[in-house]
C-alpha cells in the first residue's frame, strides 16, 4: 500500500505538491470538515432531510480532485461533497440537495460535475460514458468517479470497469474503501484480498494507497490522470480509509461495530496528519488554523443562508423540467394538480 505522509507527519520520499499548494489543500480539508460537521448539526435540527458524513475521508477526496483540470468530469456519490466542491460544485447546491430541493442538482454552467448519485454504483457507468465521449470527440478531458467499497458488489461496477478496459476509456476509478457498506464490513463484501487487484480481471492497472494520506492519494491520482489523458486508458485506485461516523444520520454504527475501531481510526485523522507535517516545517500555527476555520465557517453559513432563502417550489413546477414544450398530457395533469379547469 502506497504511503508517503505518515501519521506522525514525517514523509517517505518527496511530496507531490509545493508548500503553497499543500497549505491550500490543508485549508480545503478544513473547509470540508466544517461543512461536514455543519451538515450533521443541520439534520439534527430538522433543517436537512438526511445527511451522510464523510469525516475521515477528506484526504481521499481532496487529494484526488487536486489532480484534475477544471474542465474534467467528476461523477460522485452522496458522500463525496468535498470532492464535488473542490471541482466547482457550490456548497449551496449541496445543501439544497440535502433538503430535497431538486434545484441543488443543477450545477453552474461550466462545472462538469454531475449531481451526487444516490443509487449505489450506477453512476460509474455514466463516468465511463462521459470519458469515452470526450475521447471520441478528440478532446483530452477525462472523467473521475468516486465510490465506496460497497459499490464494488454491484453489477454496475463490473460493467463500468469492463467497458472502460475494453475501450480504453479515459476514466479514473477511485474507491474509497471506508470498511463498511452501511452495516456490512469490508470482509463480507468480497473474498478478494484487496479491491485494487480487481483491476487485473479487466486488464487495467490497480493500485492501493493509504486513503488518509493526502500525498499518497494525490501521487496515485496524478499517475492515473496522466494515463487517462494521454490515451493509455483507465486505472482503479483503492484508497483505504474509514467512515468514522454513521452511514447517515439515520444510522447507529454501535449496533454493528465496536467503538474501539472508530477510536483507532480517529487517531489516524487525515487533517491531523497534514497539520503535523506543516508544523514540523514551521508552516502551521494555531493562529493560522483559526483563521482558516473562521473563514470556512463564514463561507458555510453564507451557503446555508442562501439555500434557506430559496422560495419553495410550487406543485406545478414539477412539470417544468420534463420537456421544452409540455405535452398535452402533462398540461392536463398540471391543470388537475393546481385545480384549474381542464381546457
Amino acid at each position: 500500500m502506497l504511503e508517503i505522509l505518515r501519521p506522525d507527519g514525517s514523509i517517505v520520499g518527496e511530496p507531490p505538491f509545493s508548500m503553497d499548494e499543500t497549505k491550500r489543500l490543508y485549508g480545503a480539508m478544513v473547509s470540508a470538515r466544517t461543512y461536514d460537521t455543519k451538515g450533521t448539526a443541520l439534520q439534527k435540527q430538522g433543517r436537512l432531510a438526511t445527511y451522510a458524513s464523510f469525516e475521515g475521508q477528506e484526504a481521499a477526496q481532496v487529494g484526488a480532485i487536486a489532480t484534475l483540470r477544471h474542465d474534467d468530469w467528476l461523477v460522485a456519490t452522496y458522500r463525496d461533497a468535498a470532492a464535488m466542491w473542490m471541482q466547482g460544485y457550490p456548497w449551496v447546491n449541496l445543501f439544497l440537495g440535502r433538503t430535497g430541493d431538486e434545484r441543488g442538482g443543477s450545477p453552474p454552467v461550466g462545472v462538469n460535475v454531475l449531481p451526487p448519485s444516490i443509487t449505489v454504483g450506477a453512476h460509474m457507468i455514466h463516468a465511463v460514458g462521459l470519458g469515452w465521449a470526450e475521447a471520441h470527440q478528440g478532446r483530452d478531458r477525462i472523467a473521475m468517479t468516486l465510490f465506496g467499497d460497497g459499490a464494488t458488489s454491484e453489477g454496475d461496477f463490473h460493467e463500468a470497469m469492463n467497458f472502460a478496459g475494453v475501450f480504453g476509456a479515459p476514466v479514473v476509478f477511485l474507491c474509497q474503501n471506508n470498511h463498511y457498506a452501511i452495516s456490512t464490513p469490508r470482509h463480507r463484501q468480497t473474498a478478494s484480498e484487496t479491491i485494487a487487484q480487481k483491476a487485473d480481471a479487466y486488464g487495467i492497472p490497480g493500485v492501493q494507497v493509504d486513503g488518509n494520506d493526502l500525498f499518497a492519494v494525490a501521487t496515485a491520482a496524478q499517475e492515473a490522470v496522466a494515463r487517462a489523458r494521454d490515451g493509455s486508458g483507465p486505472t482503479l485506485i483503492e484508497a483505504v480509509t474509514f467512515r468514522v461516523g454513521p452511514h447517515t444520520t439515520a444510522d447507529d454504527p454501535s449496533r454493528y461495530r465496536d467503538v474501539s475501531e472508530e477510536t483507532e481510526w480517529r487517531g489516524l485523522d487525515p487533517i491531523d496528519r497534514v497539520q503535523r507535517y506543516l508544523e514540523s516545517l514551521g508552516e502551521w500555527t494555531p493562529e493560522w488554523n483559526d483563521q482558516l476555520a473562521e473563514s470556512a465557517a463564514k463561507e458555510i453559513e453564507a451557503a446555508i443562508a442562501e439555500a434557506e432563502a430559496f422560495d419553495p417550489l410550487g406543485p406545478s413546477e414539477i412539470f417544468e423540467a420534463m420537456f421544452e414544450t409540455p405535452t398535452p398530457q402533462l398540461e392536463r395533469q398540471r391543470s388537475l394538480l393546481v385545480g384549474e379547469p381542464d381546457g
